[in-house]
């Protein structure tokens, strides 16, 4: 395990200050502001201590409602809404000076059989034959305006391995093309078994790459090379099968729609060996500056 993995498994270690309220703390982000799959990772963090172990996630959904202060606490308090036979299900608000940034509502199930079906896992290369973040990034470094984009892009990269199975929008900017994309990815290191932790990771990375699709169909490079601004506005999961965060993992994303300054991206996380992990919705803040 890399110190920014170690680093990360801190920040989603939550201070509990009371019963059903957790404090977390932040790191640098990409922007000035808490990266969105953080946030939604550690309140995804605060529900779970919340429910008896044997009780495994199966969906969130969450709204991002303002900007987090990267240089200060955030407070996670916790609703506990029901607590059912077979389900339990909790709310979580997370606090900045006073004023909520971010509304989540989980939904946790006794493990049960029964009826299967999936969609099936589409043609993806080899996350192998991919190049890495480190190899990849400083090869195009004159693609960015601003020098220090690919350190931060790595430094948000470090402690998860993501590898482009085609080439990413902030290298494509001015070609149009499908909005669809594919990502591999896996945490820099073997992490413990306990399901809330592969889950958790999961959704912290799910907010990094999903608006990609977007800005592939309409030719744009991203907030990189500062042809767009964009914001995480809602966030929807669905955990269908048991995966581990530290093995390959296939994120395929695309875009059914964009209109009045926002855009839709759905995708599907799969293991390597086929089976359909994880659904996910987001709907994202997608404005070309003026």
């Amino acid at each position: 395990m890399n110190e920014p993995l170690r680093s990360l498994l801190e920040l989603l270690d939550l201070e509990p200050i009371e019963r059903d309220i957790f404090r977390g703390t932040s790191r640098a982000a990409l922007v000035p502001r808490v990266f969105g799959g953080q946030v939604a990772a550690q309140a995804l963090v605060a529900a779970g201590r919340t429910v008896p172990e044997e009780r495994h996630a199966h969906s969130l959904h969450a709204y991002f409602l303002r900007p987090g202060d990267p240089g200060a606490p955030i407070v996670y308090d916790v609703d506990r809404i029901r607590d059912g036979r077979s389900f339990t299900t909790r709310r979580v608000v997370a606090i900045q000076h006073g004023q909520p940034i971010f509304h989540l509502s989980a939904s946790f199930q006794t493990p049960e059989e029964g009826l299967e079906h999936q969609e099936p896992m589409p043609p993806a290369p080899d996350p192998e034959s991919l190049p890495t973040a480190e190899e990849l990034l400083p090869e195009h470094a004159d693609r960015f305006p601003d020098p220090t984009v690919v350190d931060r892009l790595l430094e948000a990269r470090a402690a998860v391995d993501l590898r482009y199975a085609q080439d990413p929008p902030f290298l494509t900017a001015g070609q149009r093309r499908e909005p669809r994309s594919q990502v591999w990815f896996r945490t820099r290191g073997k992490l413990d078994d306990d399901p809330l932790l592969h889950v958790c990771l999961a959704t912290y990375v799910s907010d990094m790459t999903l608006l990609d699709s977007i800005l592939l169909a309409h030719g744009r490079g991203g907030w990189a090379v500062g042809d767009v601004v964009g914001a995480s506005l809602d966030h929807a999961m669905w955990f269908h099968r048991p995966f581990r965060a530290d093995e390959w993992l296939l994120y395929d994303q695309q875009s059914p729609s964009a209109s009045g300054g926002r855009g839709l991206g759905t995708a599907r996380i799969y293991t390597q060996d086929g089976q359909l992990a994880v659904s996910v919705i987001q709907e994202g803040l997608v404005r070309v500056p003026r």
